[in-house]
């Protein structure tokens, strides 16, 4: 029977909670992300889960060669050993390749930022839950701000960005749009874009406009985020929604 040294089983249980507590945080960062952005900004959060995932398929295929170095089979520890070194090269190419070309993922989330919820636990002794006559004119204010001046076209949208906008401080307007209106920040500029991208779909004049260039003048940077919205707003791909006007 192989004895393993007490030190490396430690060595992997702490890499094993590191991991753990790294997707926790990733589950943190995605609400903060879709409770502050509206955007191309979200991209930073799906960069990091599958770098972590990816890191994560890396471990665990590093543990499970040890199983064959003692056994009769000691050349699939071998290869196995091969293909570690070849996804650590393709990791390595691919971090490369996201830093050179897309800087903006690996800046970091605002450290004053928080949760709705931590912040609904911290004022639980107030009066947040009731939408008061401030929330009704703050509420139509931003809602105004939208429709006229319609920042949603703005891939890159923050809720800072409104705020500056319609000078309302960013711990109320999250709370209005996050907690009293029950929606993501990411969701409820999502809405507007959405709106908008039926009204060219309804317009006989733009009949040649492709879905591709829609989803670009309203603000989105993807086709799947674009997609995956319209549906959960209309029920419908976009289309769809176009054959049947």
């Amino acid at each position: 029977m192989i004895e393993i040294p007490f030190n490396h089983i430690l060595i992997h249980i702490q890499i094993f909670v590191y991991f753990i507590a790294v997707f926790v945080l990733l589950k943190k960062a995605k609400k903060l992300y879709l409770e502050n952005f509206a955007g191309a900004n979200i991209n930073s959060y799906n960069w990091l889960f599958q770098f972590t995932v990816v890191l994560s398929i890396l471990y665990f295929i590093a543990l499970f060669k040890n199983i064959f170095k003692f056994s009769d089979y000691p050349q699939i520890f071998e290869y196995i050993k091969i293909v570690i070194i070849v996804f650590q090269l393709f990791i390595a190419c691919w971090y490369l390749y996201k830093a050179l070309n897309h800087p903006n993922l690996f800046r970091n989330i605002d450290s004053n930022l928080k949760l709705v919820s931590d912040i609904v636990l911290e004022e639980k002794n107030s009066l947040i839950a009731a939408i008061t006559g401030r929330d009704k004119e703050e509420l139509e204010k931003l809602q105004q701000y939208m429709v006229t001046e319609k920042p949603f076209l703005d891939p890159s949208l923050t809720i800072q960005d409104v705020s500056l906008a319609i000078k309302i401080p960013v711990r109320d307007l999250s709370l209005l749009i996050n907690h009293k209106l029950e929606q993501h920040f990411y969701d409820f500029v999502n809405s507007y874009r959405i709106e908008y991208a039926m009204n060219i779909l309804k317009d006989a004049t733009k009949s040649k406009v492709t879905i591709l260039e829609i989803l670009y003048e309203v603000g989105f940077n993807s086709k799947s985020s674009f997609n995956t919205a319209f549906k959960k707003h209309t029920g419908k791909t976009p289309t769809y929604y176009r054959k049947e006007l």
